[in-house]
């Protein structure tokens, strides 16, 4: 009787497995990849954004204002300074991963690892709100740095 019953569900498995693929499939974890992975297919997005946002070039306010401040209060600039600071896939620190050392477009697009593997754009935020510009440009630190935040100013 065991034998029966590993036999149907082996049998069931194979069903499953061939009938769903995407049932066999890892999950896909998607990931940051930096704003030069977009430019082959958004270049007329990126020119700009890399020429007037600031965001762009966002790790130069902590060069800046590293000195005299802990290691801690300077990887406290990191959540808004850098890509995906304590995220999957996000910034870790400029050696090991450079090429997320600016806020770049996937800070307010999301991470882009599986909409650049498969150019669908349900796996990208297209839509951007003035709630995801929040999560950094907050009253606070908007007074403290005096400075007015205008949505997609430079962006695109």
């Amino acid at each position: 009787m065991n034998k029966k019953i590993h036999t149907i569900c082996l049998s069931l498995l194979v069903f499953l497995v061939f009938s769903f693929p995407s049932f066999a499939e890892e999950k896909k974890e998607n990931r940051y990849m930096g704003s030069d992975s977009c430019k082959p297919c958004h270049e007329a997005q990126y020119i700009p954004f890399m020429r007037y946002a600031r965001k762009s070039r966002s790790f130069e306010s902590i060069e800046k204002m590293k000195k005299g401040l802990t290691e801690d209060e300077i990887q406290g600039c990191y959540a808004c300074h850098t890509m995906g600071y304590e995220k999957p896939g996000g910034f870790i620190s400029p050696e090991k991963t450079p090429e997320l050392k600016n806020a770049g477009c996937e800070v307010c697009h999301g991470p882009g690892k599986i909409h650049i593997e498969t150019e669908d754009p349900a796996y990208i935020i297209r839509n951007v709100t003035i709630d995801i510009c929040q999560e950094c440009h907050i009253e606070e630190r908007v007074q403290a740095f005096r400075y007015k935040p205008i949505i997609y100013a430079g962006s695109h």
